[in-house]
């Protein structure tokens, strides 16, 4: 800690940011999810942490509306690219893309002699995969936050927090879900997997202590997604980009947006942000890209009146980073997956609420 200087650059040391804190001694531990199993566009989500991570030793640290904000605690769950949810995510990406094939009938793609018998039976080896990576994370979770530390989780494709959700549950009795999002994912399942990337926030409907999902950025749905919301009594809150830039476009200020959005969430807030909720050209690699989105500022304006509106913020996941999988080194989208790790981070360690006991 003595010898850590924020003014100067950073040294690679295991950690996001190259912070000093270990994980056991941090408020707030970043915990590293290296999962892309069932991206159903592209794939590189599982390799956003380690990009983000070594993005995140460049940045400068002074925040404007928070003075010291680096030296909150925030800590690193090492990343280790050879635990065995990450060899799972390794194993079972091609066994999902087998899958995908045969639903979508490119029999070109398939082993030959791959009929239902074999579909059914990759259907199966996700799920379980799936079941694995929810309880992993539950486990994870869960040993931090009986310890009163807060976790981040750096996915990994969106299907990575499901297991913090019941993590959460067990030490909340309600709390809502604040989600940036290009996509509702709000699908049963996609493709045939029950835990697909587009199904979390479906998945995180059957937790009962989740009171409300408020949507943010989404753009990219399905008529039956929209009908699910539509029909959840007020559980499901949606503001659709195309709805929050004709509000810009009418002279209705971000501000006011932003207070609309805060004001629908309950006292408790856990932050879910996809990075594809960006405009693309802050994410070109990420797997679902669609054109539209927030804007840097917007986000940070966002996260800034969150953190100042008295609400506690329990918990976030960053998911669907990849990088350029032709140039190594262009680092754009870990480069900005970093700095929107720290606001996030900054949002939840100086959120203006009261303090745990």
């Amino acid at each position: 800690m003595t010898d850590f200087n924020p003014n100067t650059a950073c040294a690679p040391n295991g950690n996001f940011f190259g912070f000093p804190f270990s994980a056991e001694e941090s408020r707030l531990v970043l915990l590293s999810v290296p999962w892309d199993v069932t991206t159903s566009y592209r794939k590189g989500a599982s390799k956003g942490p380690k990009a983000i991570l070594d993005a995140s030793i460049q940045l400068d640290f002074f925040d404007f509306e928070i003075p010291d904000a680096w030296n909150a605690g925030i800590g690193t769950c090492p990343l280790d690219e050879s635990l065995p949810i990450a060899e799972i995510s390794e194993f079972l990406r091609p066994v999902a893309e087998r899958a995908i094939a045969f639903l979508e009938h490119r029999f070109q793609d398939l082993p030959v002699g791959y009929g239902e018998t074999n579909y059914a039976k990759d259907l199966g080896l996700v799920k379980k995969g799936g079941e694995k990576l929810n309880e992993w994370v539950q486990s994870e979770c869960t040993k931090f936050i009986k310890n009163k530390q807060k976790v981040g989780i750096v996915g990994g494709d969106h299907s990575v927090p499901l297991g913090f959700f019941n993590a959460l549950a067990s030490f909340h009795d309600e709390f809502g879900i604040l989600h940036l999002d290009a996509h509702a994912d709000l699908r049963k399942e996609y493709e045939g997997f029950p835990y697909s990337h587009a199904s979390i926030m479906h998945n995180a409907l059957k937790i009962k202590n989740i009171s409300r999902i408020v949507q943010v950025g989404i753009r990219d749905v399905c008529e039956e997604e929209i009908s699910l919301a539509r029909n959840s009594d007020g559980r499901i809150l949606q503001f659709p980009d195309q709805n929050l830039q004709r509000s810009l476009l009418e002279g209705i200020p971000w501000s006011s947006c932003c207070d609309q959005i805060i004001s629908s969430l309950p006292s408790k807030v856990y932050i879910s942000f996809d990075i594809d909720a960006f405009d693309p050209s802050l994410c070109p690699h990420t797997g679902t890209p669609v054109p539209g989105g927030l804007s840097f500022a917007q986000a940070r304006y966002l996260l800034s009146r969150l953190r100042q509106s008295g609400k506690e913020i329990i918990g976030f996941d960053l998911c669907e980073v990849a990088p350029d999988p032709i140039d190594p080194n262009n680092e754009w989208d870990g480069n900005v997956g970093a700095r929107i790790l720290y606001l996030l981070s900054n949002t939840l360690l100086h959120a203006s609420c009261p303090k745990e006991a």
